[in-house]
């Protein structure tokens, strides 16, 4: 299989100016390092479960991705669904997290990439009253990611993204989320967020110098608080 022809890298471009943080990211988050973190996180939502100044809530979007740097790669809609919490520091200030599940990936003329990942964003937020019953709310922060499955799509086979027999893409992620919505009568969410990937899932031939793609997802969302 060409799995080459799969990736939609460009060839013969420069790297970014800002590469070198992102390979020195990816050296220090491997494998064992991404499952750590991850598992800590989760025990981290688990303990702060039953304070009072926490706040849960259920979370449905319309995830449109597509990859950086990738003239020729489309925009697939996807989904996301999952638990979101809300630490609330004081009044204005809270931490917004959660755990996340979501598709991501790319359309390349009529092959679609669509991996299936666990993410946990780490957000700080900002809340300013709009109205007695309306909250503005601006969050920004980074997210952590482990894929789950997924399948490439061409014709009528079906290529697995996370094998080793596959396309083999990389399983952990790491990147930046950022988001503004609005609080309804402290019991609904409507939100717009964007994540951007700092690691490129692919693996790319030794001396390999051009463009990287990496994740690139927005989202149309709605929560209800409980």
């Amino acid at each position: 299989m060409a799995l080459l022809k799969r990736r939609p890298f460009i060839s013969g471009k420069c790297e970014c100016k800002f590469d070198w943080v992102r390979k020195g990211l990816a050296v220090i988050l491997n494998k064992r390092t991404m499952k750590k973190l991850v598992l800590t996180m989760l025990f981290g939502l688990i303990a702060l479960a039953g304070y009072s100044q926490v706040r849960w809530d259920v979370q449905l979007g319309m995830n449109f991705s597509n990859m950086t740097k990738a003239d020729d790669a489309k925009m697939l809609p996807g989904f996301k669904v999952g638990l979101g919490m809300d630490y609330a520091f004081t009044d204005v200030w809270s931490l917004k997290s959660g755990l996340m599940f979501e598709s991501k990936g790319y359309k390349l003329d009529e092959e679609k990439a669509r991996p299936i990942y666990m993410q946990i964003p780490v957000m700080a937020a900002w809340k300013a009253n709009i109205t007695d019953d309306i909250k503005f709310v601006v969050n920004a922060g980074p997210y952590f990611a482990v894929g789950l499955g997924g399948k490439y799509k061409e014709g009528n086979s079906d290529i697995k993204l996370f094998s080793s027999d596959g396309m083999n893409m990389k399983r952990f992620d790491l990147g930046i989320q950022w988001g503004i919505g609005v609080e309804l009568s402290e019991r609904y969410i409507v939100n717009f967020t964007g994540e951007n990937g700092f690691i490129s899932p692919f693996d790319f031939p030794s001396g390999y110098n051009g463009d990287k793609p990496k994740n690139m997802t927005f989202t149309i969302g709605v929560g209800y608080i409980f």
